[in-house]
């Protein structure tokens, strides 16, 4: 068995930077990810925006040209395709770790639904997109609610509510209504979210007012059936006819995976990992964290842009000793 310097879990952009600094030290690393290289960005809306712009998102100092003013899903495809082309990562994709585990000092045991692994030295930088945030209620396992959202054709001409008032809610109901779908928006506060895209919040607000998009803000689904979704709104009760809900209420890390590794958590319901912010490093000792993974349910709190900067301050410290 290969005893590696360093194995990262999670091949989307920070753990392909986290490589790229291990490329730099000439460390013995692997990439484990669970899916397509990127994985994460693969399973974004087909036209989604992003909210940074191209420079924000780029890794190991290669330019990310782009046309537009801020970049698309399949422009960044492109670009980290390009960096994997030119970093030749150490990288298995398509296989899924599911145990890890100290045995000594120096000495991690990595086991994979494909194989086992040891190192010296863990990154975790498995993101958050992998666990919707459900809403708990009555009809939810319906085939007709959907917590990922790809493209608005298969909604044209039906009746569509959205659930959320962030970025992927508000570019869902546009991009449905836009393709001619009759689009209802169930929101939680009384307003839209500020941190939605700010060329678009204007966008879905303008509709909202016009009444081209229906939306019950302070109001909550209770009941999702066949063809109709039971709401509880300030005015009371009402049911209203509809045919698919999109339940893009948000996404949470696997922190089930981070304590059954031992990982400490805050025990309020931010349920953020216990880490040196100098290091990155856990309270497992080599067992380091990189990304949004580190911000536990803040899942905002930490993004491409400014979480790149983990893999040098990890890197340089397993370099350090």
């Amino acid at each position: 068995m290969t005893d590696y310097d360093l194995i990262i879990v999670g091949g989307g952009p920070i753990g392909l930077a986290c490589a790229i600094e291990a490329q730099k030290k000439n460390l013995n690393y692997l990439i484990i990810e669970k899916g397509a290289i990127v994985n994460s960005i693969f399973n974004y809306p087909l036209y989604m925006t992003f909210f940074s712009t191209a420079e924000r998102l780029e890794i190991g100092d290669i330019p990310f040209n782009c046309l537009a003013p801020k970049p698309g899903r399949q422009e960044a495809l492109e670009y980290y395709r390009n960096i994997h082309r030119y970093f030749n990562f150490s990288i298995n994709l398509f296989e899924k770790v599911t145990k890890i585990e100290k045995k000594n000092q120096n000495h991690f045991e990595i086991v994979t639904d494909k194989n086992n692994y040891s190192s010296k030295n863990v990154v975790i930088a498995t993101g958050f997109y992998d666990i919707p945030i459900t809403m708990n209620v009555k009809g939810e396992e319906l085939p007709k609610v959907r917590h990922y959202y790809k493209e608005a054709h298969e909604y044209a001409f039906r009746n569509v509510l959205v659930v959320g008032a962030n970025n992927s809610s508000v570019d869902a109901a546009l991009e449905c209504w836009r393709k001619g779908a009759n689009v209802t928006m169930v929101i939680r506060k009384n307003e839209i979210n500020n941190r939605v895209k700010y060329w678009v919040k204007p966008d879905i607000e303008n509709r909202i007012a016009e009444g081209s998009i229906k939306a019950y803000f302070e109001s909550n689904i209770t009941e999702i059936r066949d063809n109709e979704v039971e709401i509880e709104t300030p005015e009371g009760k009402i049911t209203i006819e509809n045919d698919f809900v999109l339940a893009l209420t948000g996404y949470k890390p696997d922190l089930n995976f981070l304590e059954t590794i031992g990982i400490q958590l805050s025990s309020d319901e931010l349920k953020i990992p216990v880490y040196n912010p100098e290091t990155m490093e856990t309270n497992i000792e080599g067992l380091f964290l990189a990304g949004v993974v580190c911000g536990g349910m803040q899942t905002h709190k930490w993004f491409i842009e400014n979480s790149r900067i983990h893999a040098k301050m990890i890197v340089d410290y397993i370099t350090s000793e």
